[in-house]
């Protein structure tokens, strides 16, 4: 055996071991609830917690209007074809005061909201896991504190589970979420300081379909006022840089309520909202 083979085999057990891990612990719960999202990560996490613990896993997903409908049905697409004890519940966080101003501690509300609601559920479990990783721990992720304040466990975090790793794993199990795009709710779109109203992330959610709709597939609309601020990977901006579909996508977004529409010469990058995006540096790779 080769040593490069001998690498790949020993990556392998290591990654089938972390799964290994994941399973023995959900065995030990009689039942859990899994925050579901429709995601790479909550996705892996409901199916495996489905295949050990069958209707005693009980997955939920909060809907509002800062949930696309693309997301939704897909998220409920996916549950129903990997038979998953699916229960859609309504979040309110949209009607928060603290929700709407859009500070930089949002997502601490929205979580807050979310996790409420999970423990309102009358045959629910008192476990409930969401499908933080251990690559989000690294980033800034205000809803932490809120699943910390809750009690949420976040065993993928625990075990140490990169979203490669997830990835990977999800692969090998034929789940079609291996390879989707992160897809975080719309008011992540808009900027610190602009209000997070239902109006705007209809807005938002409009503006991406109508892009999704023309093909492109890794895309934020990034809202900054009456700005749109479109980002898109690199590799679909030659595309969207034809004449035909620029002036497709500009006059679209007026329509849709944008007085200006800008693309970011960046191109697509994750996080690019949050308060410390600014201190990054941008290599360009020829």
């Amino acid at each position: 055996m080769s040593q490069t083979s001998a690498q790949t085999e020993d990556a392998v057990g290591l990654l089938l071991g972390k799964e290994r891990r994941l399973r023995e612990y959900l065995n030990s719960k009689s039942d859990v609830v899994v925050a579901f999202s429709g995601g790479v990560d909550s996705s892996y996490l409901a199916v495996v917690a489905s295949q050990e613990l069958g209707p005693r896993a009980l997955c939920v997903m909060g809907v509002s209007p800062s949930v696309s409908e693309y997301q939704r049905k897909s998220a409920i697409d996916f549950a129903d074809r990997h038979g998953l004890n699916l229960r859609v519940v309504e979040t309110g966080e949209v009607a928060k005061p603290e929700y709407v101003a859009n500070n930089p501690d949002r997502c601490f509300h929205c979580k807050s909201e979310l996790y409420s609601v999970l423990g309102l559920i009358p045959d629910a479990s008192e476990s409930i896991l969401d499908g933080t990783n251990a690559d989000d721990l690294k980033d800034f992720r205000p809803g932490r504190r809120a699943a910390s304040e809750r009690g949420v466990i976040s065993p993928l975090a625990e075990i140490g589970f990169s979203k490669m790793e997830i990835r990977e794993l999800s692969k090998r199990m034929g789940l079609e979420t291996w390879d989707v795009p992160a897809s975080p709710c719309l008011s992540s779109r808009i900027a610190h300081g602009t209000a997070a109203t239902p109006q705007r992330l209809q807005m938002v959610e409009t503006a991406e379909g109508f892009l999704r709709s023309l093909g492109f597939l890794e895309f934020r609309v990034r809202v900054h006022d009456e700005i749109a601020r479109v980002e898109i990977a690199r590799n679909e901006i030659e595309r969207f840089l034809d004449t035909d579909t620029f002036e497709e996508v500009a006059t679209r977004f007026k329509e849709i309520g944008f007085r200006f529409v800008t693309l970011d010469l960046e191109g697509f990058r994750s996080g690019s909202m949050n308060p410390d995006s600014g201190k990054r540096i941008f290599n360009i790779k020829r």
